[in-house]
């Protein structure tokens, strides 16, 4: 009996790390979600002489999590062919900034942003190159080279050899661009927060300065707010769009805020969150900013710490 309820212990365990897999698998809280409630749900299917057969709960679940994430991948090329305009990954704010103002309900399980443990593999530069691979190199490559699980253990979620998994991994990786000349974070909010003045006082000559003349900003409104349907490039096409935003949108206030990790900016109206930027800097510019507008996208920044 001892033995059951630990590997029923070990289990109920398992949920923050399950959650951070599915995320970096799908870039998406709500469909992490699921993914892991779902592989919950067969595990509590499960008759209880078989969970105590299973000497691992935990990677039981990690398996199962995988698969489903699988098929959501696979599913997912073509829900988001009919996606309105572009798609990027849900943005997440940082852990200080969440849950304020929300319930305290103890028998509510907690919101998936809750427990996502934010760094280098959250970033939105990260996710967006994970969407470039196939849904078989994304799941071997996050969870061997970001998780370090064996391929042994891939090759039970895949239902492939180990030596397939290595080799789809190494494909995957082969996406990877070569990482720039690495900018500290403080660096990157300096020049985050310069953006922002920028912004604030309509300077387009600095704002042009401070972007990559080959800068690309790309929005993402599901068809739910309004936004251009396509990537803007260009430092100064980038440039005169935020002037224009900003003529626009009078009262708009922009907010430093950390996004995916990284410093980003959060745009308000009302006191309603209405935009969440992240941003990539190299060599003391921006070369690319990724603009979430989509609300059912911004619902981890509702009530949180966004003051």
């Amino acid at each position: 009996m001892g033995t059951a309820a630990t590997g029923i212990d070990e289990a109920a365990g398992e949920r923050r790390q399950l959650i951070n897999v599915a995320y970096r698998l799908l870039g998406s809280l709500a469909e992490s979600e699921d993914a892991v409630q779902e592989a919950y749900a067969r595990w509590y299917a499960l008759p209880r002489s078989r969970q105590e057969q299973v000497l691992s709960p935990g990677a039981w679940l990690t398996t199962v999590t995988g698969r489903i994430c699988l098929d959501v991948l696979g599913s997912a090329r073509a829900r988001r062919e009919r996606y309105v305009g572009a798609w990027l990954p849900d943005p997440l704010p940082d852990r200080a900034e969440w849950g304020h103002g929300r319930g305290t309900d103890p028998a509510r399980p907690a919101d998936p942003a809750e427990q996502l443990v934010l760094d280098e593999s959250v970033t939105m530069a990260f996710l967006v190159v994970l969407e470039s691979m196939t849904p078989a190199e994304r799941v071997a490559f996050v969870l061997h080279d970001v998780f370090r699980y064996p391929f042994a253990d891939i090759a039970r979620v895949l239902r492939k050899t180990p030596a397939a998994c290595k080799q789809l991994a190494a494909s995957a990786r082969r996406r990877v661009p070569l990482a720039p000349a690495p900018v500290t974070a403080a660096a990157r909010a300096d020049v985050v927060r310069q953006v922002k003045q920028a912004w604030e006082t309509k300077d387009i000559a600095a704002l042009v300065d401070l972007l990559d003349p080959a800068a690309v900003m790309t929005a993402d409104g599901g068809g739910r707010a309004s936004t251009v349907p396509r990537p803007v490039e260009g430092g100064a096409r980038i440039a005169q769009y935020m002037l224009a935003v900003a003529d626009r949108a009078p009262g708009l206030e922009l907010l430093e805020r950390s996004v995916n990790g990284a410093p980003g900016l959060v745009a308000r109206q009302g006191g309603a969150v209405m935009t969440v930027a992240a941003f990539d800097v190299a060599e003391g510019r921006v070369s690319r900013i990724w603009v979430v507008r989509n609300p059912e996208k911004l619902r981890p920044w509702t009530g949180s710490g966004t003051r």
